[in-house]
């Protein structure tokens, strides 16, 4: 073969052992408890020196508005969400000062993990037909089927063709489409449901709720 037909066959060969490796490998632990993105507040210190014939006020005996409460946020990585993502993320840190927001990936269904997995092999077996089939299936004794003359009539448009729609196929099965709030456990929102993304006011007001309701209010 020609180093371009080294090229075509090497590079999705790369691509699958590289896929293969990935499976088992173990992902990083997470840092600080948390699963990824996040972004704990300090607790402002109290003011010691405060005068003692006028003493401030305070927001409450328990801290800033925020504190002790966690939302996380399980977006779609793959639909390219996560700008939506951080922009909720900065606004509720703004309206519920110490609280603490933590971004992840919503991972798709299992049976379309299984898929994204196999769409590699299918890709790297078709363009490995399509450039060195007539070596491979007179060397296994088979007889090449009809749509192998079909692709291999055109090389360079049947493996780029090959290339793009697997590519596309497999970007469709790693989305899930999730944007999934939750406030201490408990889902707020879910995008999968609502079939839209959360409005700003929408999302504080809900968030907000579950804040007040746990006994921090705002003075």
């Amino acid at each position: 073969m020609d180093r371009t037909q080294i090229l075509l066959v090497g590079l999705p060969l790369f691509l699958f052992f590289s896929d293969i490796l990935n499976l088992f490998v173990p992902p990083p632990p997470p840092k600080d408890g948390y699963r990824t993105f996040a972004d704990p507040k300090p607790t402002p210190q109290p003011n010691l020196h405060q005068p003692l014939e006028f003493p401030a006020q305070k927001q409450s005996g328990f801290g800033p508005i925020g504190a002790g409460h966690t939302v996380t946020i399980d977006f779609c990585t793959s639909c390219s969400y996560k700008g939506n993502a951080v922009t909720v993320k900065n606004m509720l840190e703004s309206e519920f000062p110490g609280i603490n927001v933590v971004l992840a990936n919503y991972p798709p269904p299992l049976p379309k993990r299984i898929l994204g997995k196999v769409v590699p092999v299918v890709q790297t077996g078709v363009i490995v037909a399509i450039v060195a089939g007539d070596q491979i299936f007179p060397r296994l004794g088979v007889t090449p089927p009809l749509w192998y003359y079909s692709l291999r009539a055109n090389k360079f448009r049947s493996i780029a063709s090959t290339w793009l729609l697997t590519n596309f196929l497999q970007s469709f099965l790693q989305s899930s489409g999730a944007f999934e709030v939750y406030c201490n456990g408990e889902l707020v929102f879910s995008k999968l449901k609502e079939n839209r993304f959360p409005g700003e006011i929408e999302l504080r007001d809900l968030i907000g709720k579950r804040v007040v309701d746990t006994g921090f209010v705002r003075y």
